[in-house]
């Protein structure tokens, strides 16, 4: 199993296609270099941000080939590879290794609501049938249900290919458990991953690792220095930067992402403002705070 350390900064970058639907590769391999140019730690590449619920298989295996050639091993490339069915979980986990990712983002089974003893289950088969290092994304606004810390726990305990979660249950406490038990009683170099941009500072205060973000997709370089000045204890320019992008991280989820903020990064330049149904343009209203909020940062 390769060798993946989950920590700092990590872009979950978004799928640019065209206007009519297809892929746009070139502007995936723009976007890729400006997230390693700005210090991303990895990237995670298909996730919700990635719209990966819309990729064929042959879409997906082409995302990820092309990723990884862009990234030519300078950071690691983690792929989402998650779904309710654990065949299916196991299908797009073997596809994204031949892809050639380091690692995979599982999340939790939706609609399904499996037990705790489920869950424990569900990865120990993909662990079982792909030997790369596994991130748990627990979403319940997504998936509809919450994953309890002790159930985080017991499957980083019994399933040792789990290496981190990525946390967007909103809840500091729920974190802070997670953070406490492994760090006590192990495993422990297990990673809690933050899955909301404006709670990564203060998870990093309370022994947090990183974030698995969305505004790194237009702020790379800030973000990155946002977090590593947290994980080196300089809190007060932490701070600063935080509150800097606050106004941006919170203007991302103003709709359902990743609308926001590929609306954001067509007006950058970057992709075209192109998404898949049932995700649709961004409503009229909401393209004036996006454009004030880039305008403030200098982005536009």
């Amino acid at each position: 199993m390769k060798n993946v350390k989950f920590f700092g900064s990590i872009p979950a970058i978004v799928t640019p296609f065209e206007k009519n639907g297809d892929l746009d590769l070139p502007a995936l391999e723009k976007l890729v270099l400006y997230q390693l140019k700005g210090g991303a730690d990895a990237i995670v590449v298909c996730g919700s941000t990635g719209e990966a619920a819309t990729l064929d298989e042959e879409e997906y295996s082409t995302v990820i080939k092309t990723v990884v050639k862009t990234v030519s091993g300078k950071v690691p490339v983690i792929a989402g590879a998650g779904s309710n069915d654990t065949k299916k979980a196991i299908n797009f986990s073997l596809l994204a290794k031949a892809a050639g990712a380091d690692g995979l983002l599982h999340v939790t089974p939706y609609y399904n609501k499996p037990t705790p003893n489920g869950l424990v289950l569900h990865f120990k088969e993909i662990a079982k049938a792909v030997d790369l290092p596994i991130i748990i994304y627990n979403v319940p606004g997504r998936t509809g249900s919450n994953v309890s810390p002790a159930t985080i726990v017991r499957i980083a305990r019994e399933v040792p290919q789990v290496k981190a979660v990525k946390e967007a249950s909103g809840s500091l406490n729920q974190m802070m458990e997670i953070i406490n038990e492994t760090a006590k009683n192990g495993p422990k170099d297990f990673m809690v991953l933050c899955g909301d941009d404006s709670l990564a500072l203060p998870l990093i205060a309370l022994g947090g690792h990183g974030c698995i973000s969305v505004v790194c997709n237009e702020v790379p370089k800030l973000f990155s220095e946002m977090i590593h000045r947290a994980l080196a204890g300089d809190m007060k320019e932490a701070r600063k930067l935080h509150y800097d992008l606050l106004g941006l991280m919170n203007v991302n989820f103003i709709e359902s992402n990743p609308i926001p903020v590929k609306t954001a990064l067509a007006m950058m330049g970057f992709i075209k403002e192109s998404l898949r149904l049932p995700l649709t343009s961004i409503e009229d209203k909401n393209r004036a705070p996006i454009e004030k909020v880039l305008k403030e940062l200098k982005l536009i």
